[in-house]
């Protein structure tokens, strides 16, 4: 069963929350989901933390993950604003892709933050930073149907 099937199936068996914790965790060929939810309804879900590690990529060159991170900034395009690649560590093998623009209103700015890294990790989470305070994660408002196609986009592009 591919990453997307087993992760509608977990979001299926879990009953409605607004308030609360729960994790999805799934196994196939060497890929592994984790999402930590903070919310759940019929139609969406807030997001704390969506990651995918890819045993394929574990030991990918920094080339290998910025065309990774390429396609991926290619592909997201469904997300509220569109990210792109802003920074990459060849030393430490990461590359960092961010929201380009942020979103932006009076209280300050939000954004998406995606991870590329070696060990084959590929995380996204959502930030937001108001002046004159440090940066604090979010959680990210998917629909369900946006959620299962980030599953799929970081499963073939990490596969």
């Amino acid at each position: 069963m591919t990453l997307r099937a087993q992760a509608e199936q977990a979001l299926n068996s879990i009953a409605a929350f607004a308030d609360g914790r729960e994790q999805i965790t799934c196994l196939e060929a060497g890929q592994q989901l984790r999402c930590d939810l903070s919310g759940l309804d019929r139609m969406a879900c807030a997001i704390e933390l969506f990651e995918v590690q890819s045993a394929a990529i574990a030991g990918a060159s920094i080339d290998r993950l910025k065309s990774i991170a390429e396609t991926l900034s290619k592909r997201l395009t469904y997300l509220l604003e569109p990210i792109s690649p802003i920074e990459t560590d060849a030393h430490q093998c990461i590359v960092q892709l961010r929201s380009n623009p942020p979103q932006q209103n009076e209280s300050g700015r939000s954004y998406y933050e995606l991870l590329v890294a070696t060990g084959g990790h590929l995380r996204l989470c959502r930030f937001t930073k108001e002046p004159g305070n440090p940066r604090r994660a979010i959680p990210a408002q998917f629909t369900r149907e946006v959620l299962l196609r980030l599953v799929s986009d970081f499963a073939s592009c990490s596969a």
